[in-house]
């Protein structure tokens, strides 16, 4: 199959993953955001196909990231509703059977038969409702009836998705800490008792040393009062090396700076791209990605051409960021300064900001003329009596 049929068959997938994140971020104020979080974030993991050598560990990756807010979704309904619990475990078990199943079966990707016929004629012939024609039968040989054909391989069996099941406790675990405190007051059996001359509490004397004498070992706070402890050591606050990894299908870039030079990446539609603690330096992403992540960083400038998912910024500075083609979405939580230049393919993107300050939009008009939009960074709120509900309008300042 060549490259551009490849791409057309999967375009369900990509637009499947598309309103995926479409839905998550159209429902904001939802009670169930961080029930469809979780599957934005990992269903990532249809993209497998498109792996040459172990998907599985794509289909790991997706499922770590899913766990972030599933994990929330559990702890926040462990004492109120079991079933939020129970789908979001049957949710994960998805991820770990698929994970089995390309392991033992599609260990080195999807496998194209290179004598088989075409994806048009295959999806013209389904479409019509004809099966393809099948192989001529040899002729039979001289001197009686052939023997019959042995039985033809069977497909791969179908992934069944299995019900959670309970890990077995390990000796010192949780299990063994909970049938200690299920003791009740014998759990104190064990425990010396301590002399009143031997409590720091009503001796203060005894805080200034860092033992208690005659006594069994304790822990002692540090002699040295607040303001006073010696500072960190200036090995411990040398700067880490600049990193540029694929991991899984996860771009890290990490501790880059002007002198370190600028990074350009080649990126698949399966990877996305996480950026963290960048000074002054230029991020160029071609091809079309899944996702850029930016946090913590100063005077980062990111090129992008298209992205499936979101550019998501949070805690950073004098960020830009240059859209050549298509993004559906840009988050910026915690930024200062920002200025976003969009395409006119791209001229639909939309902007969320929560706690920023002085950030610009540039589009290009009918004329191919720059237009600089400033985002609103004051909202004036008032309770109207009348409509009995809350207004809340933009402050617009004039010079």
């Amino acid at each position: 199959m060549n490259s551009a049929d490849f791409q057309e068959a999967i375009k369900p997938i990509s637009d499947a993953i598309q309103a995926a994140q479409e839905i998550k971020d159209k429902n904001r104020g939802s009670p169930f955001f961080n029930h469809l979080g979780m599957v934005a974030d990992g269903i990532m993991l249809l993209a497998w196909i498109t792996v040459q050598s172990r998907p599985h560990k794509l289909i790991d990756e997706s499922l770590s990231s899913a766990e972030y807010l599933g994990n929330r979704v559990m702890q926040a309904n462990k004492n109120t509703d079991p079933q939020h619990t129970e789908w979001v475990k049957t949710f994960y078990q998805i991820f770990k059977d698929l994970s089995e199943y390309t392991k033992e079966y599609y260990d080195n990707g999807i496998v194209w038969n290179p004598n088989g016929k075409s994806y048009k004629e295959v999806v013209q012939s389904l479409d019509s409702g004809s099966a393809p024609s099948a192989l001529p039968a040899p002729p039979a040989p001289a001197g009686g009836a052939p023997p019959p054909p042995p039985p033809p391989p069977g497909p791969p069996p179908v992934l069944k998705i299995n019900e959670q099941k309970a890990e077995p406790a390990q000796a010192g675990g949780f299990s063994s800490l909970m049938s200690e405190l299920n003791k009740g007051e014998a759990v104190t059996k064990g425990l010396k008792k301590v002399d009143k001359s031997q409590m720091t509490h009503k001796n203060p004397s005894l805080r200034v040393g860092s033992t208690v004498p005659d006594g069994p070992a304790t822990r002692s706070k540090s002699p040295a009062p607040p303001g006073t402890r010696p500072p960190k050591p200036e090995s411990m606050r040398a700067k880490k090396p600049a990193k540029k990894a694929l991991e899984g299908n996860k771009w890290i870039i990490e501790n880059y700076d002007a002198a370190a030079g600028n990074v350009e990446i080649e990126a698949s539609i399966s990877q996305s791209i996480l950026i963290s603690r960048c000074n002054g330096v230029v991020i160029v992403v071609k091809g079309k990605a899944n996702a850029v992540n930016i946090d913590n960083c100063d005077k980062v400038s990111l090129i992008v051409d298209t992205l499936v998912s979101t550019v998501d910024v949070v805690r950073s500075k004098n960020f830009q960021l240059q859209v050549n083609e298509t993004i559906p979405t840009v988050l910026l939580d915690q930024v200062e300064q920002a200025t976003i230049w969009l395409s006119k393919e791209s001229i639909s993107t939309r902007v969320f900001q929560s706690k920023t300050d002085n950030v610009n939009i540039m589009v290009v008009d009918e004329n191919d003329d720059s237009k600089e939009l400033p985002l609103p960074s004051q909202i004036c709120s008032y309770y109207d009596p009348e409509k009995k509900e809350l207004i809340s309008e933009i402050v617009s300042h004039c010079g």
